[in-house]
């Protein structure tokens, strides 16, 4: 049964609450794709999506440092059926046979989606501490969104024919 967040009633341990499953769904995802990717062979993407996972899996336990610290083993009101894909990458993004630069634009896509989601989330809050942490929260997408840019310019183009143009259709058996 899917919930919705009140953004007007959070208080700052629902936010961080809220933020860490933001943080460990994303994880999950970019983990699923990159053991999508190594059963594809497609490595270069797969290294890129554990990457991506393990910067998801520092952001979010940085989160529950500051959230222990505040609020210390006080149980959680936040569920993962408040939410669906704020940061995660979409499921249909993945592809079989993913270049670098493809793997990078769906990352890329998803930090601007959390920073979207952030910055439509703060003109409803009300408590100044979640509305500090929504904030926060917000550059880091932003700095994050930077820091996928620069390895999308290290990159050169992808080849003009596209790899899942020369894939096989799956036949019945």
């Amino acid at each position: 049964m899917s919930q919705t967040v009140d953004l007007t009633r959070l208080d700052l341990k629902d936010a961080l609450d809220l933020a860490i499953l933001i943080e460990d769904e994303a994880r999950e995802r970019y983990e699923e794709f990159a053991e999508q990717m190594e059963v594809h062979h497609t490595t270069d993407a797969a290294g890129f999506y554990r990457f991506m996972a393990q910067n998801e899996a520092k952001h979010g336990e940085e989160i529950a440092v500051r959230r222990k610290e505040l609020f210390g083993d006080a149980p959680s009101r936040m569920s993962r059926s408040m939410l669906w894909g704020v940061e995660a990458p979409d499921y249909d993004q993945a592809r079989a046979f993913m270049s670098p630069r493809r793997a990078l634009e769906v990352a890329l896509e998803s930090e601007i989606k959390a920073h979207a989601y952030f910055t439509a989330a703060i003109p409803s809050i009300l408590d100044p501490d979640v509305k500090a942490l929504f904030i926060e929260l917000q550059g880091d997408e932003v700095h994050h969104k930077e820091l996928v840019q620069a390895e999308l310019d290290k990159l050169p183009p992808d080849p003009e024919v596209d790899v899942e143009d020369l894939v096989d259709e799956p036949v019945g058996q």
